[in-house]
């Protein structure tokens, strides 16, 4: 069994696609970081970075319990557990190489994008412009890449391509446009088409959908959800 510690983002996403896409018996355990449960310190013992996706497989390597935290790491773990996903063992340099292109690179820009467009203080003009551009550059490595190619990596759908379905499928947040963000990436739409078309897609979006999450945006998630805009408790 695999405890799924889950919010209803991006990259608890690429983890319930890997998920619905194996079959894998899994359990999802709600994290509602509007409320800061990411910082209690029973999570915290699970992801000491207190951010989900986390897992817990409780038969892990040698039959004891294994915790796995990061997202990219927990589609590498699964992929290798099951033997699913990974590609042919020759595109491997391939593999890891695009999975931390986005793991390091279209995510953090991804999310920094969102933050200083629909959380942070107006007038912030120079970063709203700086990560939006990101964005759009790494859309652009992305769509060069698949000029010619159906998948991120090899000849078949991997781990690469759900890494990269899971903040492309909020686009249009991302780019703060209403319709159609990726028109001006013609391959990676196509890409993002083809991907988004898979059955277990529909079941990973549902995963979650049974809690109510607290909604963001008011001072107590604000704390929960970027605390080092604030200073320590203990010096408030």
């Amino acid at each position: 069994m695999i405890r799924f510690y889950f919010h209803p983002t991006p990259n608890p996403a690429k983890v319930a696609l890997f998920l619905e896409e194996t079959g894998l018996p899994y359990e999802v355990v709600p994290v509602d970081t509007a409320k800061g449960e990411q910082h209690m310190p029973a999570f915290r013992a699970i992801n000491p970075n207190g951010k989900v996706p986390a897992i817990i497989d409780t038969e892990g390597p040698g039959g004891r319990e294994a915790r796995v935290f990061d997202s990219t790491a927990i589609l590498l773990y699964l992929a290798e557990k099951t033997g699913r996903f990974l590609g042919a063992p020759e595109d491997r340099p391939e593999l890891l190489s695009w999975l931390l292109f986005l793991a390091s690179g279209l995510g953090p820009f991804s999310g920094q994008a969102v933050h200083f467009q629909h959380a942070a203080p107006q007038g912030l003009d120079y970063a709203v412009n700086r990560y939006r551009r990101e964005v759009e550059r790494h859309y652009k490595v992305l769509d060069d890449h698949l000029a010619t190619r159906s998948f991120v990596v090899g000849e078949t759908y991997t781990i690469a391509d759900m890494s990269a379905w899971g903040w492309l499928d909020r686009a249009a947040r991302v780019l703060k446009v209403e319709s159609d963000p990726l028109s001006g990436f013609p391959n990676l739409k196509r890409w993002f088409a083809q991907i988004d078309g898979r059955e277990a897609v529909a079941r990973a979006r549902a995963v979650g959908k049974d809690h109510s999450f607290k909604p963001s945006g008011d001072e107590e998630s604000r704390r929960a959800l970027f605390p080092s805009n604030y200073p320590p408790a203990a010096a408030e």
